[in-house]
């Protein structure tokens, strides 16, 4: 009767209280939080070291027995994650541990059987493809689960072990390219979705990405790939985009980097860079005449001609939200604007549309010019991938801006509508990140987080109770505003993109 017993308990699916659950490549077990049943840790792919090392992501290996899966696996080589500026403990990876074998998800299911079909939501971090953890505190998963969506954060390799190139990664790989590794990570994360998440209550049909900042570029990547095509149907961009022509190179530049990159580390092939340590790979990169690692315009995980083939319509037509946060602004660099020094720029940079450019952006006096100076860094940062997004997609595109400048913390400055901020209210985290929150933001939470639901189980993020969200129309360029005093359809910038997204 015991032997029994425990093979119902090894077989059984998602069940109330089960939390084992039989993967196509072995059991895993979790645990129940408030009737969520939580799995951390579980492996996607092999671990990317020794030989695997820059190398696409190789499906993981079967296992025998049951795999504890109740804490997170290990971040990816980084350097150490430490607060900085507006971005507390709650917003960063843990300090440790840090590892190159970090290929691992994590799933939050308020599924009761295998067979619910719950829309799959798929979070995927930011950190300027430097940095980041899928363990940071608001990336929380618990919340959204208990809203109705199976919940899934995954790692990715980032800097010089996730997105360098060389010749030589260019000849093994039997495609001509190399780099864009932790894109491919994230790819790999949604193939093991596709074939897993029915056992944990999940509808492999029905599953949304999304990400902030260099999350946000990273589904903006698979948006693009021909290689991620029919492994999501919705994308969530929040503050940024490939489109932005930022952290890209192409392929030649990229190997080029490589080069530069094996030269300071005093090594002479890929094979010699293989055998050295992680942590001495990622102290090397931190070279600043090598430069950072990124976007790479391979041709074969992004197309060579990123523009060209989004205004062709070629990239995975999806549904999308895509917005930003006013604070956006602040991440380009200002320096010292005059209102001379501005008009210098627009005669500079448009010619005879100055003229026009200057209606928009006005710059009268030199505090005046500051102020369109940091208009500019935000429309070209994040607001203007957003619109080129809209622009070249044939499904409906919902925009948004963020306005909220978060409740003050006592003691500590105050950044703002920061970059990152509007996340928590996104994924319903406030309770994980410390502040004294007041009753409205509690309110904006809820909304703001209802629409992410709703869109991820519908592909519209509208519901009852909320106010209207109209999709981005070219003509009117109407986007939603989030504000604790008013969630409304405005106009802003609508001529602002028509004039700077001219081919």
């Amino acid at each position: 009767m015991k032997k029994l017993m425990f093979f119902f308990l090894l077989t059984a699916s998602l069940g109330h209280g089960q939390t084992i659950v039989e993967t196509h490549n072995g059991k895993v077990e979790g645990y129940t939080e408030g009737g969520i049943q939580i799995f951390k840790g579980i492996p996607f792919a092999q671990p990317p070291v020794g030989g695997l090392r820059w190398k696409a992501p190789q499906p993981v290996t079967d296992w025998n027995g049951v795999k504890e899966c109740k804490t997170f696996g290990p971040s990816p080589i980084q350097n150490t994650p430490e607060p900085f500026l507006c971005w507390t403990e709650e917003f960063i990876a843990k300090p440790e541990p840090l590892s190159e074998d970090c290929l691992y998800l994590n799933v939050w299911t308020p599924a009761q059987k295998k067979n619910e079909k719950l829309p799959v939501f798929v979070w995927i971090y930011g950190g300027g493809l430097s940095s980041g953890s899928a363990n940071c505190d608001i990336y929380d998963g618990l919340q959204m689960a208990e809203q109705g969506v199976v919940f899934v954060s995954l790692n990715y390799r980032v800097g010089v072990l996730g997105f360098m190139a060389h010749p030589e990664l260019s000849e093994e790989s039997g495609h001509n390219a190399s780099g864009n590794y932790g894109f491919m990570d994230q790819l790999q994360g949604l193939k093991w979705i596709k074939e897993n998440i029915a056992a944990f209550g999940g509808d492999p049909n029905n599953v949304t990405i999304a990400g902030q900042s260099a999350g946000s570029f990273s589904v903006n990547a698979q948006i693009a790939s021909p290689l991620a095509n029919g492994y999501f149907d919705k994308a969530i961009c929040q503050s940024g985009g490939i489109l932005g022509g930022r952290l890209m190179q192409d392929l030649d530049a990229a190997e080029q980097q490589g080069i530069k990159f094996m030269k300071s580390a005093n090594a002479s092939s890929i094979d010699e860079l293989r055998k050295m340590t992680a942590v001495k790979l990622q102290e090397l990169s931190n070279n600043q005449e090598v430069g950072r690692f990124g976007v790479v315009l391979d041709d074969y995980f992004l197309p060579k001609d990123l523009f060209g083939h989004f205004k062709a319509g070629d990239h995975n037509q999806v549904k999308v939200m895509t917005g930003w946060v006013t604070g956006d602004s602040n991440l380009l660099p200002t320096g010292k604007v005059t209102a001379e020094s501005f008009k210098s720029m627009a005669k500079e940079r448009f010619g005879a549309e100055a003229d026009e450019f200057l209606k928009m952006f006005p710059a009268k006096t030199d505090e005046e010019a500051l102020e369109s100076q940091q208009k500019m860094n935000l429309l070209s940062f994040a607001g203007l991938p957003s619109y080129l997004l809209a622009k070249y997609t044939d499904k409906p595109v919902w925009l948004y801006e963020f306005t909220h400048v978060p409740t003050d913390k006592p003691g500590f400055p105050n950044y703002g509508a920061f970059h990152t901020s509007e996340v928590p209210f996104a994924l319903h985290t406030l309770d994980q990140w410390k502040r004294p929150w007041k009753s409205q933001e509690r309110v904006l939470e809820d909304r703001m987080s209802a629409y992410w639901v709703n869109f991820a189980k519908t592909g519209n993020p509208n519901g009852k109770g909320l106010p209207i969200w109209d999709s981005y129309n070219k003509e009117g360029g109407r986007l939603l505003t989030f504000e604790t005093d008013a969630i409304e359809m405005n106009s802003e910038y609508s001529q602002e993109f028509q004039f700077l997204s001219q081919d």
